[in-house]
């Protein structure tokens, strides 16, 4: 059974560094110590951790919420505060940063990320939270799917080049292009999507059609390509060429607001018109879940 919880002590938080190691493949320069996931616990971040409790280390004796052994995927955040033209109201709002999700390999597919997220969710919620923000970057069609189409979140911005030389193999040599995810975790847009339902906002129910002026197509290929050598100059072509479509859509007020995959795995982005939502300090009952997803504190 996979029991998620925030991560706790001192092993479960170096069991966080060693995944992330395991799943990026880091030189020591990239990896977040064991010391920054304490702090950020203590200063209002997130280390929510995925326990595989049927996993028994000899000698070992794991309780029915797992231990260090038995981590297989976390989600880490820091708190921030938006101020300025970034905020709704003007005045500071606190909000999240999602720095890291991970799960190991051979538990991927299995929906580990997508409750690590909602687990997120439910403590931001919590503690007055709305905004949860995270990078991603462009050219991965199984986050984009997740983070879009699963979870609801809304993309206004391209950072170029965010991290600079990146030593994860996963990057395979392109730049490490980003997009930023806004993560309304109190909106009806995202709580249908959690549901799985379609949302039309009110000011367009009754149109026809999903009102996407645009669209950026990402081919299943770039996974290949950027693992090979030879082809990767396909995989910097597509982001080099969405890079400049992106850039000119978010330079005219559009946003992403979809996701969609194809029978053969190419991915679509689309964009339109998208206004920030007001604030829902009183929850709509209906975006909450059934049962507690996390046990935290």
């Amino acid at each position: 059974m996979i029991v998620i919880r925030e991560c706790r002590g001192f092993e479960e938080l170096q069991a966080c560094v060693d995944l992330q190691i395991e799943v990026w493949g880091y030189s020591d320069g990239d990896v977040i110590p064991r010391r920054v996931f304490l702090v950020a616990q203590k200063i209002g971040g997130q280390a929510i951790g995925a326990f595989d409790t049927e996993i028994r280390d000899q000698g070992s004796e794991i309780g029915d919420d797992g231990d260090a052994s038995s981590l297989v995927g976390f989600a880490f955040s820091l708190p921030g505060v938006k101020t300025g033209a970034q905020s709704r109201s003007g005045r500071p709002e606190s909000y999240l940063h999602s720095h890291m999700l991970a799960v190991r390999d051979g538990y991927r597919n299995q929906n580990i990320g997508a409750r690590l997220k909602l687990a997120q969710r439910e403590d931001a919620l919590r503690r007055g939270i709305e905004r949860i923000e995270w990078t991603f970057d462009p050219v991965e069609i199984k986050n984009a799917f997740l983070n879009i189409h699963k979870l609801g979140a809304v993309v206004r911005r391209y950072e170029e080049n965010f991290y600079g030389v990146s030593s994860s193999r996963l990057q395979g040599g392109l730049q490490t292009d980003r997009l930023v995810a806004e993560w309304w975790i109190a909106s009806h847009r995202v709580g249908a999507a959690i549901r799985g339902e379609s949302y039309t906002s009110p000011e367009r129910r009754g149109e026809s059609g999903e009102n996407w002026v645009t669209s950026i197509e990402v081919p299943a290929e770039i996974y290949a390509w950027k693992a090979d050598e030879r082809h990767r100059h396909l995989a910097q072509k597509v982001q080099a060429e969405n890079r400049a479509k992106f850039q000119r859509a978010f330079s005219e007020g559009l946003a992403v607001t979809a996701f969609t995959r194809d029978a053969e795995g190419n991915g679509t982005f689309h964009l339109g018109q998208w206004n920030e939502p007001q604030s829902e300090s009183s929850l709509d009952e209906s975006l909450r879940p059934e049962e507690p997803c996390v046990k935290l504190g």
